[in-house]
């Protein structure tokens, strides 16, 4: 009897720490780097979901994905978790301890790819420093629940959609905050022009997705098969890369 109660404790226990955010926001962002394959002449950041941590970013594969069609991009994975997005530090903090030391670096572009959490994390940082890096690709961004959708939807479409008047800090000021500033993209669409998004078609969070998809440029938006998860976004980070690409090329020809 009493080791079933120890039993039951340890299992409470593990539960609640696996519902606690990772990570210490008090210390500088955790990185790890997948170098180059040919050269060292680009920089691709990888910011993790919710549940990621670095390891897992490297098992993902989203790194040899890069690197075969940029091979002589270094990959740089980031682990921006939960606790410095809850104390609002993160878009400062993937500046300042990530992106900062890369360009002492000399890179020739920087890139970021964030999956459902690093995705809003790009997003962030967009608002907070625009146009420091040279271009973003979204893998399912969080962006809201589903109320705020609905919201945005019934006012007609974004363009017709103005943030309500909420108290920083309150329910739902984060995502009306997000959505203000992606109104500034359909302002100003130049602004997109190296934006990519991709999410599976059996994505949780896809009902979110095409009022996203609708502020990005024709051809940037890539939806495939699969779920909320790495076995979805690295093949698709992949095609993206390949699209980015191909995209040049038809510009350099014309």
């Amino acid at each position: 009897m009493r080791l079933l109660r120890w039993s039951a404790v340890m299992l409470a226990a593990s539960a609640l720490l696996a519902c606690m955010p990772r990570g210490d926001a008090t210390k500088p962002v955790p990185t790890a780097l997948l170098p180059a394959t040919k050269g060292s002449h680009r920089l691709v950041v990888v910011l993790p979901g919710r549940s990621d941590r670095l390891e897992s970013l490297r098992r993902s594969g989203v790194g040899e994905a890069i690197q075969r069609v940029w091979p002589d991009a270094d990959v740089l994975f980031a682990e921006l978790s939960m606790p410095y997005y809850l104390d609002r530090s993160a878009p400062r903090r993937l500046h300042d301890d990530v992106l900062l030391p890369a360009r002492r670096r000399a890179y020739r572009e920087i890139w970021l790819v964030g999956a459902s959490l690093g995705g809003m994390g790009e997003i962030l940082y967009d608002k907070v420093y625009p146009a420091q890096v040279d271009g973003m690709v979204l893998l399912a961004p969080y962006t809201g629940e589903r109320d705020i959708h609905d919201t945005i939807r019934a006012a007609g479409g974004l363009a017709n959609w103005s943030p309500s008047q909420v108290t920083p800090g309150s329910k739902g000021a984060a995502q009306v905050e997000l959505w203000s500033h992606l109104k500034t993209w359909q302002r100003e669409p130049e602004r997109t022009r190296n934006v990519w998004l991709s999410y599976g078609q059996d994505d949780y969070l896809r009902e979110g997705m095409p009022l996203l998809a609708g502020l990005l440029p024709q051809g940037h938006v890539l939806v495939t098969p699969g779920k909320h998860a790495w076995s979805t976004w690295t093949p698709a980070t992949e095609a993206v890369f390949r699209a980015i690409d191909a995209e040049r090329a038809t510009a350099a020809s014309r």
